[in-house]
């Protein structure tokens, strides 16, 4: 073994602390990377699979009733691959020892049993007999949330009547990964359950033999989605049919998109920075580690050891470290990225799960890694490269000491002793000051980026559920009613307040860029949906003009006062330009909003409804409920608090679990600075302690000079570190923000509070032991050292 290598396995043992620590800081930066990476790669993996195996189709629309002969002309479409009519109404269900209405998307199965596009996935029991009128097919987390096992029975009134129906299978579909049902915005398997029943049995019960009422297409690799769709509409136009669209407007698909989306940008903002902090904290302990061995450098030099040689040896000690960080942060992740990806899994409910296998995952980690290490050692490596052996082996030319402070300002009568060495201390080095503020800023910023989200979802929670939307239930009809049904709600048993709205399809047009939205018509009076703008005021609506959201005009590049094209995708289906008068903030989806009667002029129509807010009597609800499933026309009805429970459940299984992993190894991170910052400083001071030791401090006095250095550089880094902090969770939002959910930015003082305890924790651990490492210096060894 050559000399230099046997130096470099003695540094080891002799730093393994502080190697230790370095490695755990790089194991953190390669940990997150194969664990988002890995996790979104296997997610994404899984989805493709799911997908092609259970024929997920692509183009999907919805018809009043329409011939089962236009499906001939459908398939004729060029680019139309397959295509497959069916039947899909809502409904209630009335669920034994369940207070509140259920609703049942019901979806026929052709008469083979087996579908063409969106196959299902038996969990258990079997499909149901073509012939059965009362054989259904239930999705597994209705069936899990009421402990349903084939052979359960419930009631479901289709169209107006009371059926009685029999679970005989428990599968999952593609098309419902993420199934919500009407007015909700978060899937309630309580209370939504999709159902599969045999064509002829929902046909008749529906009086639609012959016809379907959604058709679904599969398109070739080549086709053109939006001729496709254009060339659909005009078919079933004439049959009442709402205008098609493709999957990335279906509701499933996007909230799963949206899901990966934000594990993806995730992955893209926080593994960055960890790698930063690790090259930081690396080229910190390195340089300073090259300035506590000038006379051994030197004496290698002088040896006849190259330039180039002595430089490698180095390299060879921030490889080792780094080899060391890979192997445990791949390790990490590998099992993090598993959990994670199981967790997504459990959630969307995907049958299966693809673990992809991703050897450039660990490549591209380990090679950041080592990259980001080098970049941070090259600073050390070129101050090793241009000592020459005779200025390396003196020691350092001591510091220049100067007066800052006016002769007359007494420091000493105000400052202990042991403040003032310190505060001398601070002073005489500038830059290792500097360094070490900013390694302890950075550690108290990604906590504060780890940790924000949580604030911020609490900020949308109070926004939309009790600044904005204060009602306690949304009731949906099948069909749009007239407006004077808003009277039938307002008197139902316990309701004490109702109010109208009428709901429409459109597509909303600023030049080339379009997205397809609902646009609201609500009363001006409106009070328990309240609409707020982007600085959370209430809104007015004018008699004429379109509000948007915020982000909506963002995407468009529009702004209050520009005209935006609005296709109306229901009734007449005209084209239609209108100003922008308001912009208002909405953290979910993307919508505009009209005054309820300029709404009605605007689709030439009597005034209408979709939907009606109520407030309930709390101690009345149960009688709402038995009077609701009495009512044929409703369809559903989505209620505020179950909402606000579901959300909060979904936060706790994906967005805090995520962030309480990425603040674990955050906190990792910050201990690794933290603590190599006290150790490298008990090193450069070792002679210096120890001489004051024989000068009669006692071995308390000694640790209080460093200890007390250690605190007041954590304190004076915490303001720059809430900063970068801030800067971070700013950037991370901005990155995670979508159409389908966006959250704003509020980091809680208490965010801010909880991540300078935790540096400080990781200070105080390191004081601990830096006390046990100045209780046992030995005075004598290290005054031998040749000045």
């Amino acid at each position: 073994m050559a000399v230099l290598d046997t130096k470099l396995l003695r540094d080891l043992r002799r730093l393994w602390a502080q190697s230790l620590a370095i490695a755990l800081v790089v194991a953190g930066g390669v940990s997150t990377v194969v664990l988002a990476v890995g996790s979104l790669r296997s997610l994404e993996e899984t989805r493709i699979a799911y997908y092609e195996r259970y024929a997920f189709a692509d183009v999907f629309a919805l018809a009043r009733r329409a011939p089962k002969t236009l499906l001939d002309q459908i398939a004729e479409i060029p680019g139309v691959a397959a295509v497959e009519g069916r039947i899909t109404k809502l409904a209630l269900l009335d669920i034994p020892q369940l207070r509140e209405p259920v609703t049942g998307q019901f979806v026929s199965l052709p008469e083979s049993g087996r579908p063409i596009l969106n196959r299902l996935h038996l969990r258990m029991g079997r499909m149901p007999d073509p012939g059965s009128v009362d054989e259904v097919v239930v999705t597994e987390g209705f069936a899990k949330a009421h402990a349903f096992p084939p052979g359960s029975h419930f009631t479901a009134i289709l169209n107006g009547r009371k059926r009685e129906l029999i679970i005989v299978g428990i599968a999952l579909s593609p098309e419902y990964v993420y199934a919500v049902g009407p007015g909700d915005r978060m899937p309630d398997e309580r209370r939504f359950a999709i159902v599969w029943m045999p064509e002829k049995a929902l046909a008749t019960a529906y009086d639609l033999d012959g016809a379907f009422s959604s058709v679904s297409l599969k398109l070739l690799r080549e086709a053109s989605e939006r001729d496709v769709i254009k060339r659909l509409d005009a078919l079933l136009d004439r049959y009442g049919g709402q205008a098609a669209y493709g999957r990335r407007d279906q509701t499933s698909h996007a909230y799963l998109d949206h899901g990966l989306d934000m594990l993806r940008n995730m992955s893209r903002t926080l593994p960055p920075i960890f790698l930063l902090v690790a090259a930081f904290l690396i080229n910190m302990t390195l340089s300073r580690i090259v300035s506590l061995e000038r006379e051994q450098i030197g004496l290698l030099k002088a040896l006849g050891y190259r330039d180039a040689t002595v430089a490698w040896h180095y390299v060879k000690f921030v490889i080792a470290l780094v080899a060391i960080g890979i192997v445990v942060g791949g390790m990490a992740g590998a099992w993090l990225g598993t959990y994670v990806t199981r967790l997504y899994g459990e959630f969307y409910r995907f049958p299966f799960l693809v673990f992809a296998q991703s050897p450039d995952v660990y490549v591209a980690a380990a090679a950041l890694s080592l990259g980001a290490a080098i970049v941070g050692a090259a600073r050390a490596v070129r101050d090793v490269v241009t000592l020459p052996p005779a200025i390396a082996m003196q020691p350092p030319a001591p510091p220049r000491f100067r007066r800052l402070l006016p002769p007359t300002f007494a420091v000493h009568k105000v400052l202990s002793q042991s403040a003032v060495m310190m505060a001398r201390d601070i002073a005489s080095h500038p830059i290792r000051t500097m360094f070490t503020m900013a390694g302890i800023s950075l550690s108290t910023g990604i906590l504060i980026a780890s940790l924000f989200l949580n604030g911020s979802m609490e900020a949308l929670i109070d926004v939309t559920y009790f600044m904005s939307d204060r009602q306690d239930a949304v009731v949906s009809f099948v069909e749009r009613r007239p407006r004077n049904v808003v009277n039938q709600i307002a008197r139902l048993p316990g309701v004490l307040a109702a109010e109208p709205y009428r709901e429409v399809p459109a597509r909303i047009r600023k030049g080339n860029i379009e997205r397809r939205a609902t646009i609201s018509g609500r009363p001006n009076d409106s009070d328990l949906s309240r609409i707020i703008d982007t600085h959370l005021n209430p809104v007015v609506l004018p008699g004429t003009g379109l509000a948007i959201s915020s982000w909506l005009a963002q995407v468009l590049g529009t702004g209050v006062g520009d005209f935006v094209e609005v296709d109306l995708l229901e009734g007449q289906r005209r084209t239609v330009s209108l100003p922008v008068t308001a912009l208002i903030e909405d953290y979910f989806g993307i919508q505009g909003i009209m005054e309820a009667d300029a709404l009605a002029r605007l689709m030439r129509e009597a005034p209408a409804v979709n939907t009606v807010s109520v407030s309930l009597d709390p101690n009345a609800r149960d009688q709402f409920y038995d009077a609701v499933r009495r009512l044929p026309a409703v369809s559903g009805i989505a209620l505020q608090r179950v909402s606000l429970a579901n959300f909060r459940e979904a936060l706790a299984v994906l967005v805090t679990t995520m962030a309480n992993i990425y603040t674990g190894l955050a906190a990792v991170i910050a201990f690794g600075v933290v603590y190599n910052t006290a150790r490298i400083s008990l090193s450069e001071r070792a002679r210096e302690l120890a001489t004051l030791r024989v000068l009669g401090f006692t071995k308390g006095g000694v640790l209080r000079i460093l200890l007390l250095e250690l605190a007041l550089l954590t304190l004076l880094a915490q303001p720059m570190g809430w900063a970068i902090g801030y800067g971070l969770a700013w950037t991370l939002e901005e990155n995670m923000a979508g159409e389908l959910m966006r959250a704003p930015l509020v980091v809680e003082p208490s965010t801010y509070v909880v991540a300078s305890a935790m540096v400080a924790a990781a200070a105080l651990f390191s004081a601990l032991v830096v006390r046990e490492r100045v209780n046992r210096l030995d005075i004598v060894e290290i005054l031998k050292t040749r000045d």
